[in-house]
């Protein structure tokens, strides 16, 4: 099925509920994720919707004198790519603080928080981040998981006719994302060093990071290195998921693992167009597993600061530990139909004291394995996964 627009009422329900809460809040995510899309819908419902366009010389026109521009404007208005123009932010603080509040505001940028802080710091207590990621399984149906698989969660590249257009989508996203966004983003790395940088990482997605590898292969320093990869951290085309340590008595990994956020763009960056070159693929199983954790991450509601993954130097690992309070949520992921326990779960279960553990798989159906260990299908995570409370 194609679908010209898909709606989305969860993320609208929780956008509302900040606007409620905060005088302005900060949608952010990566260029061409749907963020305008869902500040039109957002607006469609609201009734009364101011928009500009920081891309459109027209609009900055009008932003010349932000006071004048903004101080009389009631309802919602929406600041669309917002890290184009930061020197907004101190305006955004005056009219934040008006009572009564006249007017919310909704900023929209590609850029994270990091990326913005020294600009965004004049409107802490008064802004709420929230960050949208491309469609999980829960918009686009269970049914239609290995499609959202190989072509990932950006709305063109998934919504496209044919699996050869939204392959020829994502790679003009990545062309542009480096030709385009990169050097407007003023972060001084050549986007020709960025891009090798990109694709050498699709090689390593959902493996540990090792900086001074990279500086080897780049001939470069292991600083330079890290700052490539904050670089596509910070503009949401990379994930970092962060590793768990505790006071365990033994040698714990202390590096992250990185994945590309999105399944499509690992595949184009791979090469992979067509489900049979994913199937003739070494690295469908990574691939399989960061789209698994992505979901199960998606579904759950966590924070990032809420997921980690946990290593020993002996071998014991656990591919994603949630955390919320003193509750602790185990999840292995493993690309068959006919999941085991390992001696890496049993482990994991006992030193992490899990109150439960999933081994995420790709048959259909969800049964226990053992006492507090179940195989999870990844196709009936809407229905066998409850939400974080």
């Amino acid at each position: 099925m194609h679908f010209r627009h898909l709606a989305r009422p969860r993320r609208l329900r929780a956008l509302r509920s900040q606007l409620r809460r905060y005088p302005v809040v900060g949608l952010l995510g990566a260029r061409q994720v749907g963020k305008s899309t869902l500040a039109h819908d957002l607006g469609s419902a609201r009734g009364r919707m101011t928009r500009f366009d920081l891309e459109d010389p027209r609009d900055l026109a009008r932003l010349g004198d932000p006071m004048l521009a903004l101080a009389e404007l009631r309802g919602l208005v929406v600041l669309d790519e917002i890290h184009r123009r930061p020197e907004l932010f101190p305006a955004l603080r005056v009219l934040a603080d008006r009572r009564p509040l006249p007017a919310r505001f909704l900023v929209l940028g590609s850029a994270s928080p990091e990326l913005l802080r020294q600009t965004s710091e004049s409107l802490a207590g008064r802004i709420a981040f929230k960050e949208l990621t491309g469609f999980s399984l829960d918009e686009v149906g269970a049914e239609r998981l290995e499609r959202l698989w190989l072509r990932g969660g950006f709305p063109r590249a998934y919504l496209a006719r044919t699996d050869r257009e939204s392959a020829d989508w994502r790679r003009q996203f990545v062309r542009s994302f480096l030709e385009r966004d990169v050097p407007h983003l003023g972060v001084g790395v050549s986007p020709s060093i960025l891009g090798r940088f990109w694709a050498m990482l699709a090689h390593y997605h959902g493996q540990i990071w090792n900086a001074s590898e990279f500086a080897r292969a780049f001939g470069t320093s292991e600083a330079s290195v890290r700052r490539y990869l904050d670089v596509l951290v910070e503009t949401f085309v990379v994930r970092r998921l962060q590793p768990w340590a505790e006071n365990l008595g033994k040698r714990q990994v202390k590096a992250p693992k990185v994945y590309l956020a999105d399944s499509g763009v690992l595949h184009t960056l791979l090469g992979l167009d067509q489900r049979p070159d994913l199937e003739r693929h070494p690295k469908i199983g990574a691939s399989w597993e960061g789209f698994g954790i992505a979901q199960v991450v998606e579904r759950l509601g966590a924070r990032p600061d809420e997921c980690a993954f946990w290593a020993t130097h002996a071998g014991a690992e656990l591919d994603l530990l949630v955390v919320r309070g003193r509750r602790r949520l185990g999840f292995e992921f493993k690309r068959t139909t006919a999941p085991e326990i390992t001696r890496s779960m049993r482990i994991a279960l006992q030193d992490l004291g899990l109150a439960s553990l999933d081994v995420v798989h790709a048959g259909k159906h969800t049964f226990p394995l053992d006492r507090r260990v179940r195989a999870l299908s990844l196709q009936r995570i809407l229905s066998d996964l409850r939400p974080l409370p």
